[in-house]
């Protein structure tokens, strides 16, 4: 590269796991700068990436520097460090390769002291990616065996969000009396021949909150409420305190699964969902506005197959077919991701709010009672010096504090109403993410349903409308 002219990118990462590292976002953009000064490059933008993992690379920060790099804006990218681009070697070596020096843009790593300007460069960064991901890999082995020793002695490892009727408490289980209950009649009702639709409703009505086929199964599922704990398929003895007695317990597994229950008259249907693919019924063309119906092991628009001619909205629609098994495990991941990315949860949360809700109008109303507050000081203030009346100052501080309660309450139903829907929002994850591998397949539509209102398609683009 020539020392004089050369235009650069700066990338800077720091991952959720590794907020306590010494390199954070800005000492890796310091040393970043300082290079880029000493070697002569005029450094065009730095890119940041806070709080994203390096395990994959579905960061916005990344892929907006990717799409940089194509419209050639810059002759090189520099890190602090190698893992800071990627932890995975596939990705650390797709990403230079395909991405930069396809593009005739070097990668420099300061910390490993090298580029791929020349020949060694580009060897080392095969070899140090594959460090890379040997550290990765040790981490989540070293993690792995923690979670499992933890499950043998018996402790829950399912997060801060515990199952209904628990309390996550100091790294326990603690019993919640009050959800206890509510498990206990769940058990109660199934066993007395209420069907799992029904026992959502009646919930819903007694309870309140949002209840649904999904919530009620899961609870129904779920060997915590016998004192046991879960992890890797595997199950040990908790520590804490069982709700539902083991008999219970395995005749409510045994009437769940059992062949005579779809003729029960008032049993839920074993098979809510006649089709046999995972997302079925929940995925809409973007372009035409059909569904997307399974067959022949790809999700196609209906207005493309004309499968089904009552379903089809535009007959010249050409939307791309995806393939069930990459649609469904694109699905699944991000269903976790989002448990484990607060930044993209939090989005999810805010864009479903309704925009009654948002926080821009909120943060409308809290300037209003600011302003309110001003006006009454103010006021007083010329009550105090003899300027205003004792009637007018009564009159107009009424007036003002009426509204300024107003509003506060406002405020505040709007907190509590949407606190419910997020709270449901983030238990419907974690029983997703504790049940779906362990569930048939009518299980996991019923978990992936109370989690996705649906799945819009528009060519490569998926767009998830989360249930919240």
């Amino acid at each position: 590269m020539n020392q004089n002219t050369s235009k650069v990118f700066g990338y800077v990462r720091v991952s959720t796991e590794n907020q306590l590292e010494n390199y954070s976002i800005e000492e890796q953009t310091v040393r970043i700068r300082s290079y880029c000064q000493a070697k002569g490059w005029h450094l065009l933008k730095i890119y940041t990436d806070g709080g994203y993992s390096g395990g994959n690379t579905n960061r916005p920060a990344l892929q907006q520097m990717l799409f940089d790099i194509k419209q050639g804006k810059a002759d090189a990218v520099v890190v602090y460090k190698l893992d800071r681009l990627s932890r995975s070697q596939k990705d650390t070596l797709n990403l230079i390769e395909d991405y930069m020096l396809a593009a005739g843009v070097d990668f420099i790593s300061i910390n490993e002291n090298f580029d791929t300007s020349s020949p060694f460069g580009r060897a080392m960064i095969g070899i140090l990616s594959v460090f890379a991901q040997l550290e990765k890999d040790q981490i989540a082995e070293r993690f792995t065996m923690g979670r499992i020793g933890r499950s043998k002695a018996g402790y829950y490892h399912g997060g801060p969000t515990a199952p209904r009727g628990y309390r996550y408490i100091g790294g326990e289980l603690i019993v919640d009396e009050f959800k206890a209950s509510q498990v206990k009649e769940i058990f109660r009702l199934f066993l007395d021949g209420k069907s799992i639709n029904g026992i959502a409703r009646q919930m819903e009505q007694k309870y309140g909150g949002r209840w649904n086929a999904a919530g009620v199964r899961v609870i129904l599922l779920n060997s915590v409420y016998v004192g046991k704990v879960k992890f890797a398929g595997t199950e040990y003895d908790g520590r804490h305190r069982p709700l539902i007695t083991e008999e219970d317990f395995q005749a409510a597994q045994k009437l769940l699964f059992s062949p005579e229950r779809d003729a029960r008259k008032n049993s839920a249907q074993k098979n809510p969902f006649r089709a046999d693919t995972l997302l079925s019924g929940l995925i809409l063309c973007g372009r035409c506005g059909a569904r997307y119906a399974g067959n022949h092991g790809y999700y196609k628009c209906y207005s493309r197959s004309k499968g089904n001619l009552r379903y089809v909205k535009d007959p010249s629609c050409k939307n791309d077919n995806w393939a069930i098994s990459e649609l469904d495990a694109l699905t699944i991941s991000s269903i976790r991701e989002m448990l484990d990315n607060n930044e993209l949860l939090n989005a999810a949360i805010e864009n479903a709010r309704p925009a009654s809700e948002r926080k821009s109008n909120e943060a409308e109303i809290a300037d209003r009672i600011r302003e309110i507050n001003t006006q009454i000081e103010r006021l007083l203030d010329l009550y105090q010096i003899g300027s205003l009346p004792t009637e007018t100052l009564s009159g107009r501080i009424q007036a003002l504090d009426q509204e300024k309660r107003a509003l506060s309450a406002l405020l505040e139903k709007r907190k509590d109403s949407f606190d419910v829907r997020k709270q449901a929002f983030l238990e419907n994850i974690q029983n997703f993410c504790d049940h779906f591998d362990d569930s048939d397949l009518d299980t996991q539509r019923l978990l992936i349903r109370s989690i996705i209102e649906s799945i819009l398609v528009d060519g490569r683009n998926i767009s998830v409308q989360w249930r919240i």
